[in-house]
């Protein structure tokens, strides 16, 4: 019965949908070129080139020299391996997906398990610094931004050092010895050239459906602009929901709070690019949802804090 009802959910939203498209097909397309304008503008600059390099740096091998310059900081936090310290510094500095792509990577490559890969996916694929700085602090500025960072990146990053010593405390503290499957360092111009080709062939792959979601996210706004209407608060306000970006685009000023309280969940998607990352492998999507909801109830608390 349970199966039933959502087969027909599905067909009711398709149906839906594509109505919405037919009768509302200017409206739709300039949802839809919003979106794919989001993926261009916004996504492919910022993120592809991070893609790229850690892509030629995992090919080398060389990701975990790269996280051993971060580890005075970091091991005593958290008692882990290069390769897991490696996530974490790519998931803080990257933004989203990237801390779920390198996780899933990381994990398939076996340069850590699935139990540290749980770990890490539950806190450090988060909004990137230069998104946050750039882009949602341009929009909304702040007199004191020492609240809201800590708010977006204090919070995550206490709350995977609480889950490291709580609920992952089985894991083995951190050693140097490597994993069977990395191999020492590859150099070479041919091992460069070879790296950095299926570096940017996965990259471009990756970031392609990664924009197909945030056009398709985006083209969901239809829903709540069909009852609500285009610039209405509820319609404005379900938009961050489904597409974080474009969302807070359409926030007035007097409406800042929400996206600082919606950020740390990032909406649909980036729950869906998440999935995207993670989907070849048996990491949790379920998990990941749950932690980042946890996240956003602390971060709204941390912001209460200082209001």
């Amino acid at each position: 019965m349970g199966k039933k009802i959502i087969k027909y959910f599905y067909l009711f939203l398709f149906f839906l949908l594509t109505g919405l498209i037919l009768t509302k097909s200017g409206r739709a397309a300039q949802l839809s070129l919003e979106g794919l304008n989001l993926w261009f503008q916004k996504m492919i600059p910022a993120l592809l080139p991070f893609m790229i390099l850690s892509g030629i740096l995992m090919g080398l091998h060389l990701s975990d020299s790269f996280a051993s310059l971060f580890a005075p900081l970091l091991r005593p936090l958290f008692s882990l391996s290069d390769s897991c310290l490696y996530c974490i510094v790519i998931g803080f500095l990257c933004g989203f997906p990237m801390g779920a792509r390198v996780c899933a990577q990381s994990y398939g490559q076996g340069r850590i398990s699935r139990r540290e890969a749980t770990l890490l996916l539950a806190f450090c694929n988060n909004i990137g610094p230069v998104y946050f700085v750039g882009y949602v602090l341009s929009l909304f500025p702040v007199s004191h931004p020492a609240p809201a960072l800590l708010g977006m990146y204090g919070i995550p990053l206490l709350y995977g050092v609480l889950l490291r010593h709580t609920l992952f405390r089985d894991l083995p503290p951190a050693g140097r010895k490597k994993s069977a499957a990395v191999r020492e360092e590859r150099i070479g111009a041919n091992a460069f050239f070879g790296v950095m080709n299926q570096s940017i062939q996965s990259a471009l792959d990756a970031i392609t459906v990664l924009g197909g979601y945030m056009i398709f996210c985006n083209l969901l706004n239809l829903f709540p602009q069909m009852f609500w209407g285009p610039g209405s608060a509820p319609a404005v306000l379900a938009g961050l929901a489904f597409e974080i970006t474009s969302g807070i685009s359409r926030l007035a000023p007097s409406q800042s709070r929400w996206a600082f309280l919606m950020l740390p969940f990032g909406g649909l998607s980036c729950i869906a690019q998440t999935y995207s990352c993670i989907r070849n492998t048996d990491l949790s999507l379920q998990e990941y949802v749950f932690h980042k909801i946890v996240q956003t109830m602390l971060t709204a608390a941390c912001y209460g804090l200082f209001a």
